[in-house]
């Protein structure tokens, strides 16, 4: 599992802030996805990341929490702990402020974290509102992020985040030609089959999130047969 998520191509994004129905999470479960990622920016809890993780963790899924601060950050019955640092925030709480007090109140299990360089590229989302990210980026300045990521700092994994809208495919495209080590990572707006191949092409994985709920568990099939 430790070096599985490498080789996964679609992943999930389920949020405990929003409610799935049991038959729902049946069919997320067997759509072919390759692992489910517990993860929020808004209103998220210890107690409803534990309550999503328990619906969904008899289904055989690898289980990855990417917690949106130390308040919600579940490390028992989970596979791996997706851990963001923004890369373009001047705010250093969510480049390793909030870590540190991680790492103050309770003991990590470092074996199971996937430290993640999240580049967030959507000023209306409410990540890029909470962290303070600056998203007005050139292509030239996000190929720069991911080299620093990439090679520099040795970050396992790029995320490039432009939750709740489509991205731009150039730039992810520009992105993965500047990594050589990091995975990549793309989340966003996608919401058919046709973008989830799009995407596929360029970035290593693709996530899928807001779909599920505003489209329905069809699309979230319809966006994994797109890329197999």
């Amino acid at each position: 599992m430790f070096t599985k998520w490498k080789n996964w191509a679609h992943v999930t994004k389920l949020d405990p802030d929003k409610v799935l129905h049991a038959t729902d999470i049946v069919e997320i479960a067997t759509s072919g996805t390759d692992a489910l990622m517990l993860s929020g920016t808004l209103n998220i809890t210890r107690e409803n990341m534990q309550m999503l993780r328990d619906q969904v963790s008899s289904y055989g899924l690898p289980l990855v929490v990417e917690p949106s601060g130390p308040h919600a950050v579940v490390a028992e019955g989970i596979d791996l702990l997706f851990i963001p640092s923004v890369l373009n925030t001047s705010n250093l709480e969510w480049i390793i402020g909030k870590h540190k007090s991680w790492v103050m109140q309770e003991k990590v299990s470092w074996d199971r974290v996937i430290p993640e360089a999240y580049i967030v590229l959507n000023p209306n989302s409410s990540v890029a509102k909470v962290t303070g990210a600056q998203c007005f980026l050139s292509n030239k300045e996000v190929m720069a992020y991911c080299e620093v990521a990439d090679q520099y700092f040795s970050f396992p994994l790029i995320y490039i985040e432009y939750s709740g809208t489509y991205g731009d495919p150039a730039v992810v495209k520009q992105a993965s030609e500047s990594i050589s080590r990091s995975i990549l990572y793309y989340g966003g707006g996608i919401d058919s089959p046709e973008k989830a191949y799009e995407m596929s092409r360029y970035a290593d994985t693709i996530v899928v999130g807001n779909a599920v709920y505003e489209k329905g568990v069809e699309t979230l099939k319809a966006t994994v047969r797109a890329i197999q």
